[in-house]
């Protein structure tokens, strides 16, 4: 399935590319005759009137290589449009020699006219906004310096000036328009991954309902009813029912694809031994330290399981002061610990405490406070750094 879904990803970017190209190569072609036209009609009045259909000609075997070479992603770089650009100044700066000073400082079109604005497009579409307005500027640079050729610099007015600015313009406006619609398409893309994925656990969910859960529950009653060993193994098919239950309800929120809410890790443990308290709004966490935290406070439930009897209660509480921390608290009601019973655990080479509960938590830079005494239960308490959202 997720390999399904990384190919609707690659082929809904993928049509979205072939568009965006598509309409650049059409934009080519229409501005291509339109120099045509231009070209034929000042062909009579032009310094050397084959230069104008020898730059036509490059033109037209530039755009039909462009069309090609822009369709294929893998022909696409800083090389192919470095050459775009080189072709388009090249034209432009022909306009020098093939018109007469006279046309150029009166603001007539030059060879290439509309045409070079393509270039503009190609750069916004492949590489941003940015890109886009530096290959306008470049093309405006090309612009003045075929005043500066033609020995008439200071007929580059404002006619000259307002082609710089809309080429400016086209620039940043595509650039902006083409980064929205690639995000907006990530957007599709992962809202179809969610329903895909929900669909899935949906699907899922029911199967276990109609085989697991209900073999469980069975369990759960009939262990009650026998009682003895029985009610045990009853006791403990209804732990996993609970958490079951607790991981199939679990969501994920689709806007923070790398977060886990650390409410859904803790509710797994919930059973009518363990009870879990905790805020109502998500406690979103990074990926790892949710699940490093989760699997700290597993240890400590072992725990307690080992060392307690059968009817002990165990109480986690989550907190999140909104700080910067949060805090997990696994409190139970059994018969403590007395003074030194951890170290000498870890001397003996038990390290469930040190390594599994301490040890995780002191690599997330958080901390661990033990509190426990003998008839009093013990309560272990974790504070881990929350990271703050991306903004």
């Amino acid at each position: 399935m997720r390999r399904g879904l990384r190919g609707i990803r690659r082929g809904r970017t993928m049509g979205l590319e072939v568009a965006l190209w598509r309409a650049v190569a059409v934009y080519r072609w229409l501005s291509l005759g339109y120099a045509a036209l231009l070209i034929a009609m000042g062909f009579g009045e032009y310094a050397h009137p084959l230069g104008g259909w020898a730059v036509l000609a490059v033109m037209t075997v530039w755009t039909a290589y462009a069309t090609y070479a822009f369709a294929d992603p893998r022909k696409r770089g800083r090389s192919l449009l470095a050459a775009d650009m080189a072709v388009a100044v090249g034209c432009l700066l022909a306009t020098a020699w093939v018109q007469t000073p006279g046309d150029i400082s009166s603001g007539s079109p030059t060879l290439p006219s509309s045409w070079v604005a393509a270039v503009v497009l190609s750069w916004a579409v492949e590489c941003g906004k940015r890109s886009g307005a530096a290959a306008a500027l470049l093309l405006g640079t090309a612009n003045v310096l075929v005043h500066v050729l033609a020995g008439t610099p200071g007929s580059a007015g404002s006619v000259t000036f307002n082609g710089i600015v809309l080429l400016l313009m086209a620039g940043l406006v595509v650039g902006h328009v083409v980064k929205l619609a690639l995000d907006a398409e990530a957007r599709l893309a992962r809202a179809v991954e969610l329903e895909a994925a929900t669909r899935e656990r949906e699907r899922l969910a029911r199967r276990i309902h109609d085989s697991v859960l209900q073999v469980l529950a069975m369990l759960q009653r009939r262990g009650g009813e026998l009682g003895g060993e029985a009610a045990e193994l009853g006791r403990l098919a209804g732990e996993q029912e609970a958490a079951l239950r607790a991981l199939i309800g679990a969501e994920r929120d689709p806007a923070a694809p790398d977060e886990v809410d650390l409410r859904s890790l803790l509710n797994g443990h919930a059973s009518p031994k363990v009870t879990v308290a905790a805020p109502a709004t998500p406690v979103r966490l990074p990926g790892h330290i949710a699940r490093e935290v989760g699997a700290a406070v597993a240890a400590a439930l072992d725990n307690v399981r080992r060392h307690c009897s059968a009817d002990t209660r165990t109480w986690v509480l989550l907190e999140d002061d909104g700080a910067g921390e949060v805090v997990v608290s696994v409190r139970d009601d059994g018969p403590g610990m007395p003074r030194g019973r951890l170290d000498e655990a870890a001397a003996d080479g038990r390290l469930g405490v040190a390594q599994s509960i301490r040890g995780r938590i002191r690599d997330l830079g958080g901390t661990v406070s033990i509190v426990t005494a003998p008839g009093e239960g013990t309560e272990i308490e974790m504070t881990v750094p929350a990271p703050p959202p991306p903004v």
